[in-house]
Order: C-alpha cells, then structure tokens, then sequence
C-alpha cells in the first residue's frame, strides 16, 4: 500500500518569542514493512541542524527559528510503502537494549489496579507472546475510546480508573502491564490510514510495542484490536507519549501558545 502523509502544526504566540528551538522526531525510518519514497519537513524562516539517528533508530533533527517569532507552522509531507508484517517491527536499525524499556515512567507507573488486571489478564497464558495478546485485549476491554475525555497529561492509573481515553491512554496503559509482566514495552508514534469504515482511531495515532523473545519488537494496537499492518506508518519511539513525541521544543519570551494540528494520510 503506498500512503501519503500532509502534517502540520500550527504554533501561535501570545506575544513574540525571542527565538524558538525544537527537537524534531517526524521522519520515519524504513524498515522491513515501510519503504520511505519521499519525505520532507519544512517550516517557513527557520534553520534546519544536523541530523542523526538515535540508539532506537529514529531520525532526530533541530530546528531554530530567530525572533520576533509570532507563529510557526511546521508542515510534513512524504509518501511510504508499506505492506503487513503481523505486527512484527522487521529490519529495523537499532542498538538500545530491550532491557531500557523494563523501566516505567511517571505515565507508566502501575498502581495496584493494574497489577490485578494484568494477573487476571496473563492468569494461563502460553508463553510470552500469548501474554502480550492478552494484555492488549485487557486494555481494549478496559478503556473505552472517548475522544476529550483524558489529556496529555493523564496517567495510565488515572485512565484505567476513569475508564475512557484515546490511543495514547490505551498504549500507556499496555505500557505499564507489560513492564509489570515483566515485558519490556514502549510507545510508538505514527500515522494511519483509515476507509471511514468505523474504526476508533485517528490520523496520527499512537500504540505501543512489547518486545517478546526471538521475535523481537511486536506492535499492539489496542484501541482498533489490532497489530499494525499495512495501514500503518511508524514514525518514532520512546518510553512513553513525552519520550516519543514528534516535536519537543524550548522558546524564550513570555505569554502562552496556541496549537493547532492537521493531519491527512491518503491512500494512492
């Protein structure tokens, strides 16, 4: 399948910034399930760093941009070709050991709720793998998909016990169950496609990934009850929705900020 990919982040400032800095994670590596065709990110009057590939394997870029800064608007556009490797992160470049990510964070941290869901969910499983597939289905059964109903600052223990969120909460929640199970797990970012057909999902979407064994890293979707396919494009990793995130940034000048994201993935 060969999907194309139009983000853009809309940055507007109470009052001028002195200059803007931002850490960029949003081209995508190509691997054994995605091809990148074409890729490029730009953003109107700022400076483009050196690039590097981190010890996950995702591309990190810089990005500056002088003041008086009012408004910024940085804009994705790339196409990929993918195709379904059963979840299964194939051919992807990396040196970090699985063992990092058996460390929980402040999103992460498992409280006594969850600890009870994941012995309910793992109670007889056949091997890690199986272990894995039963978490998620845990976590998809637990947290119903509400848009607005959580915020980026919510926890995996605060959106178990209210029991709605969106794809961050889900991956967050699958996070902390299996580093409970003792499975090193982390989240993902992305894009995906999607027909219309009723799916809970969104343009930019996030799940997360258990490393299981031989296999290595396996992709978990819980809120559409999948493993990534062809549908999918990943575009980075970290530990949790902050670690992962495609913009991280630092600006200098007072007054607050306005965001404004768009995103449209298409199938060709």
């Amino acid at each position: 399948m060969r999907l194309s990919v139009r983000h853009s982040t809309l940055y507007q400032f109470d009052a001028p910034m002195r200059f803007v800095t931002q850490s960029h994670r949003l081209t995508p590596a190509s691997n054994g399930c995605q091809k990148v065709i074409d890729w490029q990110v730009s953003a109107e009057g700022a400076e483009f760093g050196a690039s590097f590939v981190d010890g996950a394997g995702d591309l990190i870029s810089t990005m500056t941009l002088q003041g008086p800064v009012e408004r910024i608007t940085v804009v994705v556009e790339g196409t990929v070709e993918t195709s379904s490797g059963d979840g299964i992160l194939r051919g992807h470049r990396e040196i970090v050991s699985p063992l990092v990510y058996l460390e929980a964070t402040h999103a992460t941290q498992p409280n006594r709720a969850m600890l009870d869901l994941r012995d309910l969910a793992v109670g007889g499983a056949d091997g890690p793998l199986d272990r894995a597939h039963r978490l998620a289905g845990a976590v998809a059964d637990a947290i119903a998909y509400t848009p607005g109903a959580t915020t980026p600052q919510t926890t995996a223990a605060e959106a178990l016990e209210l029991g709605q969120g969106v794809c961050q909460d889900h991956a967050h929640t699958l996070i902390a169950l299996a580093i409970a199970a003792e499975l090193p797990a982390r989240y993902v970012t992305g894009y995906l496609w999607t027909e219309g057909g009723g799916e809970t999902a969104e343009a930019s979407h996030a799940w997360a990934e258990i490393h299981v064994g031989r296999l290595g890293w396996i992709g978990f979707d819980p809120a559409n009850r999948c493993c990534p396919d062809e549908r999918y494009i990943r575009l980075g990793s970290g530990r949790d929705a902050r670690e992962a995130a495609p913009i991280r940034g630092v600006s200098r000048g007072g007054g607050g900020e306005a965001l404004d994201v768009s995103v449209v993935v298409a199938q060709q």
